[in-house]
């Protein structure tokens, strides 16, 4: 029997029990939903299973078993290398499992996996609460709680993974399984940190916290000559910041945007983007020495609720851009890693490409590495160098800036975010968990997934 007929039958059977929507090539949804956000990546999945619930997962991968095509799962399909979608085989849609269950009592949340960051923000915030998650609400919740979660909130309360209680998840074999520090606590081990390598989780629960509703946040914004000036001074000055606040230094051109006055839209600045999560008088206290190193351009730091704080980023990351981005972290903000940081700062010539250089520390450091399978526990700063354009003009000069960017910081390189990482082959997969982790987390696909059959990740292949 050929390969499209087996398909075919295999069509057949999923269709029969399958509640959410099926939709092919020529449909006329399809050309919508497969498109994903990052606009660079074009790929045209053969079947895209839009799941309602568990069941429908389960349907699906048995149909993903039987015909051996590829399997790319998609909650907010926020990936820069594009692994939540796929060319000819499966796409496995979580978009509508959109549940969320706030308990203020106990304060914790379960969230399915399609859930995307915004909302769960919406649902926990009606609460005064919230768990440590991301910078752009659009961004899905499974993808990025998966590979650790970096976020506003981090340097108090930890990453995404350090607040996860359990997860539902589904093994390759379609076995539902509940993982946690009580039950399948080596898979619980693995899902923080490892990524989709080990299964579709379908529901996660977290704890949450006190915050806001309001909070003293926002980015304080000096032209980009002040660059070396100021990172040097904010390298002292974060070296006796309480874990309240976190902060993000960030080079960019001023985007055309709410609240930026036209004289300054595309102007080359250096900015630092802060939060702190406590009384709004402590963190205007706190924030003081940084407001007084220079007069700046724009002062945006103020009392704001949390969740416009959430979505200050969102005008920078649209979907349908042309994204492409690499990634490294420092241990610390040296005089050479400055200057560095500076030069390929003032190489920035599209309106739209950023160089953030996020905080950490904190909380996130005081989690010992063995406890999650998060690699990057003892860094200081993550940079990132996000190349951007409206479409493919100009794209390959921006990919090419930012290789040499992460490049350029290679020497003073103390690990990689997995999250941040776009197609960079095994040995930065590797060097992102180190190497005892990643034996470790190779011991488990071989007992989750031997086949490998969630590949479309950055993978840790069973052999």
């Amino acid at each position: 029997m050929s390969a499209t007929a087996v398909d075919v039958r295999a069509l057949t059977e999923l269709a029969r029990d399958f509640r959410g929507d099926l939709v092919q090539p020529g449909d006329p949804a399809y050309d919508d939903l497969r498109r994903v956000w990052n606009g660079s990546i074009d790929r045209r999945p053969g079947l895209i299973a839009r799941c309602t619930g568990v069941a429908d997962v389960r349907s699906a991968l048995t149909y993903a078993r039987r015909t051996g095509g590829p399997v790319a799962a998609r909650g907010g399909g926020h990936s820069f290398p594009g692994h939540s979608t796929c060319d000819h085989g499966l796409l496995l849609d979580l978009a509508l499992l959109k549940g969320i269950r706030v308990d203020p009592v106990r304060r914790t949340a379960r969230a399915q996996a399609g859930v995307l960051l915004g909302e769960l923000d919406r649902e926990t915030q009606a609460f005064g609460l919230a768990t440590p998650a991301g910078i752009v609400t659009h961004t899905g919740l499974a993808g990025l709680t998966l590979g650790g979660g970096i976020g506003w909130l981090m340097r108090k309360y930890g990453l995404t993974i350090d607040n996860l209680l359990s997860v539902d998840v589904l093994t390759a074999e379609g076995e539902f399984l509940t993982a946690s520090e009580d039950a399948n606590a080596e898979l619980f081990w693995g899902i923080r940190g490892g990524g989709g390598n080990f299964g579709v989780v379908t529901e996660f629960e977290f704890r949450l916290h006190p915050v806001g509703p309001i909070v003293y946040a926002g980015p304080i914004v000096w032209p980009m000559e002040q660059s070396p000036d100021l990172l040097r001074f904010y390298r002292d000055w974060i070296a006796d910041i309480p874990d309240e606040l976190t902060t993000a230094v960030i080079h960019r051109r001023l985007p055309a945007a709410p609240g930026i006055p036209a004289e300054l839209q595309g102007r080359p600045v250096v900015m630092v983007m802060a939060i702190y999560c406590g009384a709004i008088e402590d963190g205007e206290r706190v924030l003081a020495p940084l407001k007084a190193f220079a007069p700046s351009l724009l002062d945006l730091c103020i009392a704001r609720p949390f969740v416009e704080q959430q979505a200050i980023l969102d005008p920078s990351f649209l979907r349908g851009r042309w994204y492409y981005m690499q990634s490294c972290d420092v241990a610390e903000l040296s005089d050479e890693v400055i200057d560095i940081a500076v030069e390929r700062a003032l190489a920035i010539d599209s309106p739209y490409t950023t160089n953030p250089i996020f905080q950490l520390g904190g909380a996130i450091s005081r989690v010992p590495s063995a406890n999650t399978a998060f690699g990057s526990r003892n860094s200081g700063h993550t940079f990132n160098f996000v190349g951007v354009t409206e479409g493919p003009e100009g794209f390959d000069a921006q990919r090419q800036w930012a290789q040499a960017s992460r490049q350029a910081l290679e020497p003073h390189q103390s690990g990689v975010y997995v999250n941040f990482l776009n197609d960079d082959g095994q040995q930065r997969i590797r060097s992102a968990y180190g190497a005892t982790t990643y034996d470790r987390l190779q011991a488990l696909k071989r007992q989750y997934d031997p086949a490998n059959l969630f590949h479309l990740n950055q993978n840790i292949p069973p052999n």
